[in-house]
Order: C-alpha cells, then structure tokens, then sequence
C-alpha cells in the first residue's frame, strides 16, 4: 500500500483544490472576499503553507517509510513461502516454483497443501526447452518454518526424460527415459526463489533504499563500471597487440630494407592461408568480447539510471503536490465549479497526462534515451508553465480561454473587408 501513495497524493491535492475553490466560485465567496480587500494569493496563503508541510511529509514517507515497506514486503514473501508454501501455487496454472514449474488441478487441505493432479516441468540448465517432465495423480507439500527446503512427495506417478546423444546422428531418433514411481520425493529449495537472506541481493533493489543509501550506492555502482571500463580496454589492447613500449635510445642507425605494401608477399600460400585463418579468428573472438561486454555495460548503466531514478523520484512526489495544487487551486476559481461532476474530469486530465509523462520519461531515461534527471523531471517541467498561466488568469480575474482575444481580431478583420468593398458596389 506505500507504493500508492506517490501516485495517489498528488491527484487527491489536485482534485481537492479544484472542488474547493470551484465551490467557492460557484458561491461567489470569491467576489464577497475581493469585495473585503482579499485578494486570491492572501486567500491561498493559508494553504500554501499547509502544502508546504504536506510536501515535505511527502519526502519523509517517500524516504523511509516505502524503502521499509518494500523490504518488510520481501520478507513477508518468505514467510509466507516457509509457512504455507502452497499459496505460491495457484490452481490450473503453471506456477514458477525454484528449479520447477509445477501446475496442480486442485488444492485440498486445511492449508492447501494437499495437491490433485500434478504436472512438473524441471528447468533446463542451459538454454532451451525443459527436458524432464513429472506426472503424479496426488501429492503433499511438507514444509517447516526453520528451513528454507520445501519437501514435494509425489504418489503413483511417472517421469518422461529427453536424451541428448553425445552424436549429432543419433539426436534424429529422440531417444527418452520414462519410468514409473509409487512415491518419490522433491526438494525445493526456497531460498532461490526469494533471495531475502543475501544482503547484497537487498541491497541492490532501489526501491528499498533511502537518499543517503541510493547517493552511497550510486558511487560504488559508478566507480565499478568506471574500473569495468578500464580493465576492458587494457585487456582488449593487449588482445590485439597494442602495448606500452618503454623508450628505447638507439646508438647505432643502420639503414634497413623497406618493408613491401603486401605483406603477405613474403610468405608462401601455406602460410598466407594460416595467417588469414589466425587473423579471422582473432577478429571474431574481438567482436564477440566487445559485444557482450557492450551488453553487460549497458546492464550496469540501466541499474544505475534506476538508482538515479529512485533518487529523483522522492523530490518529485514533494515537488508534484505543489504543482497540482497551484494547477488545481486557479483551475477551480477560474471554472467557478465545485462538487464531483466537471471538477473529476479536469482532475482526471490533468493527472492522466501528467502521469504518463512520467512514466514515458523514466522509461526513456533508463535505457539511455535521455538523462535519469531529465526523465523524473519532465512531467514537472511541462505542467509547470500550465500551473504559473492558470495562477495569472485566476489572479486577474480572467476566464480560461480568452475568447475575445481570438474573436476580436477576425470580426475587425471582416469589418475592413466590407468597409473596402462597399463603396465599390454601390457605384
């Protein structure tokens, strides 16, 4: 429920202070307060002041209370996972349960761990399509809350197995295993489908970080793809043979023989043909270095740019609750509409925009498209012009569209038309 908040406090700012001034327009408290010597901004002030304290509880609760909500939530998962494991597994479904995929027809039990009808899939450990598939009529899970091992003991079944030959002509004849069982036991060990126990494995989700966490967090994860960097480009000039030679002072000039423009004139075609061999393979073996570590860069800069991200997002939530107040306040005094009705839809708008922004701006940002501050920011940015127009418009007393300003012009600009071509036709 704490992750809610930093998409729900800002619509409520917006929607409640678009019905509260637009129910005092609507009443004409506004004309009766101008009337008194009361401006907008001295009636607003008030307020300003208690979004300024909303604000800043907004920072504080995006700041320590989400960061420890999301890692209570991770350790809640293992809880639930250690005392009754069978809520991991979802009835007529395959369910992704450590090394398996188990899908069970019914749950029976007094806590569901009574199992009917079990299909297993066991997990390749390379690449490719799951090889060894286990069918039981019933089964029971047995688990116990100090252990991280959950038992599966699986009755009057069978397990079908695909072999691989070691000979590529005897693949063509799919050979198989397949055996029957009374009872056979499965061991699934827990851990690996949570990872709560591993600090690091913590440590390194952003979202259960603070600012000073993710500041400490962002200089090491910099300083390692700083130092990845680095070593990559020794290792890859030593590779191709670029090497820091020492100066060497030479005592003795003599003139040598000039090297030809074809090297490979000075060997044979024996010899050309192992060089080329040499130098193909040398060139595809740098290729493939450089890709995959130009994949496993790209890896690290997108977790830092969601780290960056995280960051931004905590001054963001604080920042968004001023700026839908200062849109939502002058909108509501302008349509002079309270209540549920118009004042949901502008809401609604106006929050639907400005959070896909968001999110099509931390998308972007965390792959690279542009920066993590640019990305978090940009929703503020667009909206920010709309919030300082409808404070003006509000203040001075103006309605949201001018539409004199866009009539005025055309009507004195038909009016000249005739004034031109009226003399003539009388004529």
């Amino acid at each position: 429920m704490p992750r809610i908040i930093p998409l729900v406090l800002p619509l409520s700012v917006l929607l409640a202070s678009i019905m509260t001034f637009g129910n005092l327009a609507e009443n004409y408290e506004f004309a009766a307060m101008k009337s008194s010597g009361i401006s907008l901004q001295r009636a607003m002030r008030v307020l300003i002041a208690f979004i300024f304290v909303l604000s800043i509880v907004a920072f504080w609760f995006a700041n320590n209370v989400i960061p420890f909500a999301e890692y209570k939530f991770v350790n809640f998962r293992k809880n639930i996972a250690q005392a009754k494991p069978a809520m991991a597994i979802a009835e007529g479904q395959f369910n992704d349960v450590g090394t398996y995929n188990i899908k069970v027809n019914k749950k029976s039990g007094e806590n569901g761990n009574i199992l009917t009808g079990v299909t297993i899939h066991e997990k390749a450990t390379n690449v490719g399509e799951n090889k060894t598939v286990i069918k039981a009529k019933n089964g029971k899970l047995i688990s116990n809350e100090k252990s991280s091992i959950l038992k599966l003991v699986l009755n009057d079944g069978y397990y079908y197995q695909d072999v691989t030959p070691k000979k590529y002509e005897d693949r063509a004849k799919l050979p198989f295993v397949k055996a029957s069982f009374k009872k056979q036991i499965i061991n699934i060990d827990l851990s690996e489908l949570n990872k709560v126990d591993d600090n690091q494995e913590i440590s390194s989700t952003n979202g259960m970080l603070n600012v000073n966490e993710l500041r400490y967090t962002l200089d090491s994860l910099n300083k390692n793809l700083d130092n990845e960097i680095l070593s990559f480009s020794e290792n890859i000039n030593q590779r191709v043979g670029f090497k820091k030679q020492p100066p060497v002072v030479i005592k003795n000039l003599k003139k040598k023989k000039s090297l030809p423009n074809n090297l490979l004139s000075l060997y044979d075609n024996k010899q050309k043909l192992d060089i080329l061999k040499m130098a193909t393979s040398n060139v595809t073996s740098n290729i493939y270095s450089i890709e995959a570590t130009q994949k496993e860069l790209k890896d690290k800069q997108r977790d830092i740019n969601k780290h960056l991200t995280a960051l931004y997002e905590k001054f963001v939530i604080a920042f968004a609750c001023f700026l839908m107040f200062f849109i939502g306040a002058p909108l509501g005094a302008i349509i002079r509409k309270g209540g549920l009705g118009l004042p949901i839809v502008f809401a609604v708008l106006i929050f639907i925009t400005f959070h896909f922004i968001n999110t099509f701006g931390k998308r972007l940002s965390q792959e690279g498209g542009m920066t993590p501050f640019m990305g978090s920011w940009m929703s503020s940015f667009i909206l920010l012009p709309l919030a300082v127009l409808l404070t003006y418009r509000a203040t001075n007393d103006n309605g949201l569209i001018n539409f004199d300003a866009i009539t005025t012009p055309i009507s004195q600009l038909f009016q000249k038309i005739s004034e031109r071509f009226t003399p003539a036709q009388k004529q």
